[in-house]
């Protein structure tokens, strides 16, 4: 995709040296022949009345004549290799249209279109870009030499679709094992951006090299786009994408260094739909919601109802199994001290952990991993009776050298002095499933102690103050 493509080489030309990020033996096959379209429009081909063209790095498509049917205006392109029946495949694109209208995307196959397409969906475009994810099953043919489509005839004018990044991706059928190293994490992005700064060569070595989660809320101002090119990227790595959701109305009321989160519950539906549906059916790790568990009590203060909060994890949890079905989803339990096990079990159970692979300890905080792990043991001790107990993973970004204490409680929590990396993310033979940087190290927790950036930006010296330890 040309968006990523940049940017990778601009990452790679300036980090030869000093980031090394580890790349697969082999990479998910992009079945797109040209779906950047950077210099040429080869091999689409207009289809009944239209004409395309490259218009700024794009796929133009001009439709000629009002039409009524859709496939009597449209655009196509050959698979780079023939589809695998009862597979899953994802469907990804950039568009938008000089006239708001619904066109019709279908991957098919060429020997018999109309009577053996394994997509044929409807796609609002709209007069903004805007990314589309589609995930679906191929069907069955004796030829499976396919074809993408775009029709977009019968939308009672001539309006003319511009399309970029398509991309075609067949979901591996043995989950990755390896976890994605993103070259556009925001100690990457400052790798990048800073070549001479005195911290990026230690950034470089200690944090942007590693498999780190990327975070998702409503700072993204197309979703889709955001977690489709993240988990496209993985994707074609063949590696596990790590992402965290991070948009409850309300979020963060008990200590709002991160406050904020969708408007109200609808919104809130509509935005974890949409997060879902660009993960589709790919591979993925979801942490669900840091703290909004433990959290919810404290919605009190601004005339909430606690009670809602977990009946929008609820709901979350329901959509992320129906709409992310290979996404492995931990709710979050806070940390081990917070809420003692007897107390955030029911809430866990009400918030919908019975949907979830399971539940996530020590999000953002600096407890000992050996403590996090009797407080999870304690927690799927209280969780046996009602769901069973359940996977559970552990994040040691920031725990090289436990929690720090004060008596004010915010210097505990708030970039603490004196904190370290702890041990780097990786599968675990017992206990814990997985240790993971959750937390990216280096991303402030608000303006506070040893930062002065907000909530979530990048602060480099922060970042090299934890490889010191």
């Amino acid at each position: 995709m040309r968006f990523i493509a940049a940017k990778t080489a601009a990452l790679s030309a300036v980090l030869t040296a000093v980031l090394v990020i580890p790349q697969p033996a082999s990479a998910a096959a992009q079945l797109i022949g040209n779906g950047t379209f950077n210099s040429s429009t080869a091999p689409w081909a207009a289809i009944g009345q239209t004409t395309v063209g490259l218009d700024a790095q794009r796929l133009r498509v001009d439709v000629k004549a009002v039409v009524a049917n859709p496939w009597d205006a449209m655009v196509a392109a050959p698979t780079t290799a023939a589809l695998n029946p009862g597979k899953s495949y994802t469907l990804s694109f950039d568009a938008y249209s000089t006239i708001a209208f619904k066109a019709t995307a279908t991957v098919q196959y060429k020997a018999t279109p109309s009577s053996n397409q394994s997509l044929a969906t409807g796609v609002q475009l709209t007069t903004s870009s805007k990314r589309y994810s589609i995930p679906f099953t191929a069907a069955t043919a004796t030829d499976t030499a396919a074809e993408v489509t775009f029709q977009l005839g019968g939308s009672g004018g001539t309006p003319v679709v511009r399309f970029d990044n398509v991309s075609l991706m067949e979901t591996q059928t043995t989950r990755p094992t390896a976890l994605f190293v993103w070259n556009q994490s925001n100690p990457a992005k400052f790798v990048t951006a800073n070549p001479n700064a005195g911290q990026t060569p230690a950034i470089a070595a200690n944090i942007a090299n590693k498999p780190i989660f990327e975070w998702f809320g409503g700072w993204f101002s197309d979703i889709t786009q955001a977690v489709d090119t993240y988990v496209g990227a993985a994707q074609a790595q063949d590696k596990l994408p790590m992402l965290v959701a991070y948009n409850i109305p309300n979020r963060d009321a008990c200590a709002d260094q991160s406050g904020g989160g969708a408007g109200d519950a609808a919104g809130y539906h509509t935005w974890i739909t949409e997060f879902a549906k660009a993960i589709g059916t790919r591979h993925a790790v979801v942490v669900l919601e840091p703290d909004a568990v433990a959290a919810a009590g404290c919605v009190t203060k601004i005339g909430k109802n606690p009670e809602d909060q977990y009946k929008m994890l609820l709901d979350a949890t329901q959509v992320l199994k129906a709409q992310a079905p290979n996404a492995w989803v931990y709710l979050d339990a806070a940390n081990a001290t917070w809420l003692a096990p007897d107390v955030i079990a029911p809430l866990l159970v009400k918030s919908g952990i019975a949907n979830t692979r399971g539940f996530s300890v020590n999000v953002s905080n600096y407890f000992y991993t050996a403590d996090s792990e009797t407080y999870a043991v304690g927690v799927n001790g209280q969780l046996s009776g009602t769901v069973g107990a359940k996977k559970y993973v552990i994040d040691t970004s920031r725990n090289g050298k436990g929690p720090y204490t004060d008596s004010t409680p915010e210097d505990n929590w708030c970039n603490p002095p004196g904190r370290q990396l702890g041990a780097p993310p990786a599968k675990q033979s017992s206990g814990a499933e997985y240790v993971f940087w959750v937390k990216v190290p280096g991303d402030s927790d608000g303006v506070c102690n040893a930062s002065t950036k907000p909530a979530g930006q990048f602060d480099p010296d922060l970042a090299v103050a934890l490889i010191n330890g």
